[in-house]
């Protein structure tokens, strides 16, 4: 059965409460370390976590009889504190898997949080264990930790976390790692993969007409690299222009229909495959996937270069390994675009995010109730909450003045008598000025781990913007012990020099 962390110490291992970390480091490593030490050593706070991570466990998909299994024995050499440890850090350092491998390995504070000691040198984590691991926390786990790191972060300073909670709440866009799309680079991304996957196949089962593999791809690329180059002409003879135009519209023609040779031998070898060779569909994923893939590019690229239609913007798929990516405008100075997602997050007067949300094809304005309400699902005495003008309904102002005593929401366009009476008071206009503070959280969000999602896929982005915002949880946790630790430490040098 996994364990959460031993019970009964080892030979030369620490006890997690006496591991020194140095507070006066301005580095980002100790103050995570210090948030989750807290964890560790606050009796009743590791008591909640614990039996939260109890429910971290691997699954397995049984084929015969089609349901979830649970693993018992776990993937080897790590527990779920050293999930919790090393996940917090992976996100708050803003890094990858390698650098957290090496941390893992090589620094020895981090170690003996990890429950290792001096006779534990030869234990090595494994970048694919790690890999495997870190996958295991769900969103929802993660908010539930979160959601006890902030009502322990509360107890520190002798804050009452039944008193009133004001929280201020705004959305960014966490960006995908995906290139800038347009209708010929899908279409080259989806041939190269279709090419690719076919030689693969070939080498186990002889699949004809793929010996030329490299000639074939290089050609289609110099396709591709002749139409990025291609401009309109800007002469005023219209002849010229006509012949310019006449040259780009056959360019594109030949490329779409270089592509669909490609297309169409790669279906050929996917009936062999399936027919001659009977090979399981779902072995065979990407290579219907991405013929689709092909087939629209394809298609929506006759229709725009060649037709001189307009594709209609829902049509669009701007990703084809990141699918769920959404082009995003909203409005900043110096950035037209952003390839991503919005996240909405609900922060505290403390730096606390008490909620996030992933915002997929939804706006603000449609998230402001359901983040309130989860809110209050978590800190019932969640009664106050800024918004800017972008959350701003109807609907909204009524529903929220519902669920909160005070609600500072701008409305948009020109306001009513009733309206400018409501955001002139002073209480409006005071929180108002202070909503801005959330940009402050935002920032340190992308700071630490928010900027861009280097995982792959919906969930796998999900559980990254968790992850980030439990680990921004514990290093707020961990600041705070640490002001508290230095503080001890100015007033002890304080009594000696008097």
């Amino acid at each position: 059965m996994r364990k959460v962390f031993p019970p009964q110490m080892s030979i030369g291992q620490r006890d997690i409460a006496d591991i020194k970390i140095d507070v006066s480091s301005r580095d980002d490593i100790p103050i995570i370390l210090l948030g989750v030490q807290h964890i560790y050593t606050t009796q009743p706070l590791r008591d909640a976590v614990f039996k939260i991570l109890e429910e971290v466990v691997p699954t397995k998909i049984d084929a015969e009889v089609t349901k979830i299994v649970a693993i018992d024995k776990g993937r080897p050499g790590m527990n779920q504190w050293s999930i919790l440890v090393l996940g917090s850090l992976r996100v708050g350092l803003n890094t990858d898997y390698d650098r957290i491998l090496e941390l893992a390995n090589q620094h020895n504070t981090l170690r003996e949080m990890l429950g290792l000691g001096c006779f534990d040198a030869d234990k090595r984590y494994r970048l694919q264990t790690l890999k495997d691991n870190l996958k295991l926390f769900t969103p929802a786990i993660m908010a539930r930790i979160s959601t006890e790191v902030i009502r322990a972060g509360y107890q520190l300073p002798d804050l009452d976390i039944h008193a009133l909670i004001r929280g201020r709440c705004d959305s960014f866009v966490l960006k995908t790692n995906v290139h800038f799309p347009t209708d010929i680079s899908l279409l080259h991304d989806a041939i190269r993969i279709l090419i690719r996957t076919c030689v693969k196949w070939s080498l186990q089962h002889a699949l004809p007409e793929w010996r030329l593999h490299k000639h074939n791809l290089s050609k289609f690329k110099r396709r591709y690299r002749t139409l990025q180059k291609l401009n309109h002409s800007t002469s005023k003879n219209d002849a010229i222009k006509a012949a310019k135009a006449l040259e780009i519209k056959q360019s594109y023609q030949d490329y779409i229909d270089l592509a669909g040779f490609y297309l169409e031998r790669t279906k050929a070898s996917l009936l062999t495959l399936k027919n001659d060779f009977h090979i399981p569909e779902v072995l065979l994923t990407d290579l219907s996937t991405f013929s689709l893939h092909a087939e629209r590019q394809i298609e929506q690229i006759r229709r725009r270069a060649i037709q001189g239609k307009t594709i209609p913007h829902d049509e669009k798929v701007f990703s084809l390994f990141q699918t769920h990516t959404e082009w995003i405008s909203k409005g900043k100075a110096g950035v037209p675009v952003e390839l991503g997602l919005r996240v909405c997050i609900m922060e505290d007067h403390q730096g606390f995010i008490l909620h996030s949300q992933v915002m997929q094809k939804t706006t603000d304005d449609k998230v402001a109730v359901p983040m309130v309400k989860a809110t209050q699902a978590k800190f019932l005495r969640f009664n106050a909450c800024s918004f800017d003008k972008g959350f701003h309904s109807p609907a909204n102002q009524t529903d929220l003045k519902a669920l909160l005593e005070q609600v500072v929401l701008p409305k948009k366009g020109k306001l009513s008598k009733a309206d400018q009476n409501r955001e002139y008071a002073a209480e409006f206009k005071q929180a108002k000025k202070q909503h801005s503070a959330v940009e402050s959280a935002i920032n340190a969000l992308e700071v630490h781990g928010l900027d861009k999602c280097l995982d792959h896929g919906i969930e796998a982005f999900e559980r990254y913007v968790g992850l980030a915002v439990l680990s921004r949880n514990i290093q707020k946790l961990g600041t705070i012990k640490r002001d508290m630790d230095r503080l001890r430490l100015f007033n002890g040098q304080q009594k000696l020099v008097a």
